[in-house]
């Protein structure tokens, strides 16, 4: 135990012996001297601390009864000076009886406008000043969470004109140490009346502070609920404020300190609201969009070009900030809504190109490190990062820098696959309720997921393809495969048997926005996955015929895709489904049993996917169109089922017995019905093409269907389409 001086131990005994309040009191003055002395160690603090006793400061906190010809706030003063020193050591700043008085500090700072307090502002610092050394331990930031402190702090910043930034300092520690838990979604009014003002001063300052507060308002909205703000955000004046005031900035002359900052919160701006937060400015906001992406592109060249991991990982921040915005920007461009001419086209590709080619350079020098299997969590989740933006990149550029892309594909999907496997073990864990041994920072997000676009794209390639199969990237491809179908398949937890006849009664629960989010996300996934998987099949025709993951493959589509809830948002996927099964069918054909069940199950749910998609309409201007039901993904899904027409026709020679399904639905004739309301010359000769070739191919399959086509009146089909093929088939020459 630390020596404690005999001062200290006269006036701890002093305190103990004190037989009144008064006598207490008095010996409070000998305290403020020997606690301020640098002799006063934490140990004779805390004796202080103890001998004095919380319930006696509380007391002169509370009280207003003071004796006359006193300052009415001189007990309040002299018990605050005394917590300021003790604040200053950690054990007691986290005593339980220090923590449980906070609401008495928070009290004081909320009314330091008020009129009692214009005498002695020192007793508002003091208080601030305790709060700030709670503030400043976990305990302490845990307690003022639990108390409602951010709430206080947000109002007293917003409202008052006392000692503020103090208030802002301790929230802006709490908001980082909780994130958006800070925040009530279901009410962000502090949220944006904070939120507001800050940006507000962001806009109108012109000095240095300006810079602070970039830093401030990323911190916060970084930390924010953002789906809600999303949906609330277009009352609020702070989105046009901080783009205002980020728009000065930029397209001022500043160096590196005052560009830095503003970089961060144009990207999470970006994050949260969208490039349409941008867009809201009609005359300027292509200029400034156009802007970010090349002071993004020009950071990117300059932190990479040259340099290892641990030395750009020291600008991680400022990188990641870069990379958001590069990553949103380009998604953006691929939806063709940017109008450019062709020297902005030019000067954006040329400074995409060299940022992706320092990144590409930046991540060949990882790859080929002795200890790339050795880089620590969070630097290799930063490098994880890098591999993301180059998939949005990769998704849209695919003839560029192709022999460095070739050369980083293994390291870059050994990568991505380490970090899909660390997210599925954490949704699992978190899942059953069993937290993480170990929180690899790897499981942060699944750049496999965000990889799928690109490698879309470079299954169409040889070299890239012959890459992918040869590390065995087919495998990871597939278990992300029935991972995200386990997602979109959604299975309710198991009621118990006592609970059952209570939940049979009640109406049924809706999913959560969050799950029905992560389903939405897996569609797409699953959708990305299916077309990889078709490329491989197409263009791989011997490796599928003997591959058995692939045999493994159709089989959980037989079993899955007549699973598949019928909803409309599932059409896409069901469709993908149906025509990828149909691929590997065709390929895999002499392994296909007719016995299987599954595969009738599988077939009937292919022909209702063929099927529906055309229908009669005798009121329109051709009697056939898209059902109303697919027209809304129609673009999504009209090459898909020219291509499914075109397989089942293939599978029919290599398994006639399918036929038997066409026949046996009512397909075949549905066909004929459908076309007889087509009027002479309307029918679109792709359609027209499509349905000729499947019905010519079920002839030749399986005879019985000729009597059938005849009997719903193929005759008049043949002579009002033209359908010259099937009309021989049937009818002779």
């Amino acid at each position: 135990m630390a020596q404690v001086s005999d001062a200290v131990k006269k006036c701890v005994a002093i305190l103990q012996h004190a037989s009144s309040d008064t006598e207490k009191f008095a010996a409070l003055f000998m305290v403020t001297k020997l606690v301020k002395a640098k002799d006063c160690n934490t140990t004779a603090k805390k004796l202080i601390f103890e001998a004095i006793g919380f319930k006696f400061l509380k007391k002169l906190l509370l009280t207003s009864d003071v004796p006359v010809d006193c300052p009415p706030s001189i007990y309040k003063s002299v018990a605050l000076s005394i917590l300021t020193c003790f604040c200053n050591e950690p054990e007691l700043a986290t005593h339980p009886e220090m923590l449980a008085n906070i609401p008495v500090f928070l009290d004081i700072v909320q009314q330091a406008d008020a009129s009692d307090y214009d005498d002695n502002l020192i007793i508002v610092g003091e208080a601030y000043g305790c709060l700030k050394s709670i503030a400043s331990f976990e305990p302490g930031q845990k307690a003022l969470f639990d108390v409602g402190a951010i709430t206080k702090m947000a109002e007293i910043y917003s409202q008052q004109s006392f000692q503020t930034d103090e208030a802002l300092n301790i929230l802006l520690v709490l908001v980082n140490k909780f994130g958006a838990n800070s925040w009530d979604k279901n009410n962000l009014k502090n949220f944006h009346a904070l939120v507001n003002k800050i940006a507000l001063d962001f806009e109108t300052d012109n000095d240095e502070r300006k810079f602070e507060l970039c830093s401030i308002l990323n911190g916060l909205l970084y930390n924010s609920h953002r789906k809600e703000i999303m949906e609330s955000y277009g009352i609020e004046l702070w989105p046009f404020s901080i783009y205002k005031g980020l728009f000065d900035v930029l397209t001022s002359k500043i160096g590196k300190k005052q560009r830095d900052p503003a970089l961060c919160l144009a990207s999470t701006m970006m994050d949260v609201l969208g490039v349409d937060w941008i867009f809201g400015d009609e005359e300027k906001g292509k200029q400034f969009f156009l802007l970010l992406i090349q002071l993004g592109a020009i950071e990117v060249r300059m932190q990479l070009d040259g340099k290892g991991l641990q030395q750009v990982y020291t600008q991680a921040n400022l990188m990641t900030a870069c990379y958001i915005i590069l990553e949103i920007s380009i998604n953006y461009i691929s939806t063709d809504q940017l109008d450019l001419d062709q020297k902005e086209k030019q000067n954006l590709y040329t400074g995409l190109k060299g940022a992706f080619s320092a990144v590409m350079s930046f991540l060949t020098k990882i790859s080929n490190d002795k200890n790339k299997d050795k880089i620590p969590g969070k630097e290799k989740l930063f490098v994880c990062g890098t591999i993301r933006v180059l998939a949005a990149w990769l998704a849209q550029e695919t003839s560029a820098m192709r022999t460095q892309v070739y050369q980083l594909l293994p390291f870059i999907l050994g990568l991505a696959n380490e970090s899909f496997y660390a997210c599925k073990a954490r949704r699992l864990a978190e899942k059953a309720g069993t937290p993480m041994e170990v929180d690899d920072p790897i499981s942060k997000f699944d750049v496999l997921r965000i990889m799928l676009p690109a490698l879309c794209h470079l299954t169409v390639e040889d070299e890239a393809r012959k890459i992918m199969l040869k590390i065995n990237e087919d495998k990871a491809l597939y278990d992300c495969f029935e991972y995200h179908w386990s997602i979109v398949h959604y299975k309710r937890p198991p009621v118990p048997r006592s609970e059952r006849l209570k939940v049979l009664a009640n109406p049924k629960i809706e999913l959560s926005p969050e799950i029905l989010e992560d389903m939405k996300d897996s569609r797409a996934a699953m959708i990305s996955t299916c077309n990889i998987f078709m490329n491989i099949t197409v263009l791989e025709a011997k490796y599928i015929e003997d591959s058995d993951l692939f045999n493994e493959l159709m089989k959980f589509i037989f079993e899955n895709l007549p699973e598949l809830k019928d909803i409309p948002e599932n059409l896409p996927l069901h469709g993908n489904l149906a025509v990828l099964g149909l691929l590997l069918m065709k390929q895999q054909n002499k392994k296909i049993k007719k016995n299987d069940f599954s595969i009738c199950r599988y077939i009937k749910a292919t022909i209702r996917f063929l099927w529906d998609a055309y229908v009669a309409d005798e009121s329109s201007d051709t009697g056939i169109v898209v059902a109303m039901s697919y027209k809304e993904y129609w673009m999504e899904i009209m090459e898909l089922w020219f291509l499914g027409m075109q397989t089942m026709s293939a599978i029919l020679s290599f398994v006639p017995w399918i036929s038997e399904f066409a026949i046996e639905s009512g397909w075949a004739e549905g066909i004929i019905d459908t076309l007889k309301k087509v009027k002479i010359g309307a029918l679109p000769p792709n359609v027209k093409s499509a349905y000729e070739d499947f019905l010519c191919r079920l002839v030749d399959a399986n005879g019985d269907v000729i009597p059938v086509l005849k009997k719903a009146d193929a005759l008049k089909v043949c002579r009002n389409h033209r359908l010259m093929e099937l009309g021989k088939k049937l009818f002779g020459d």
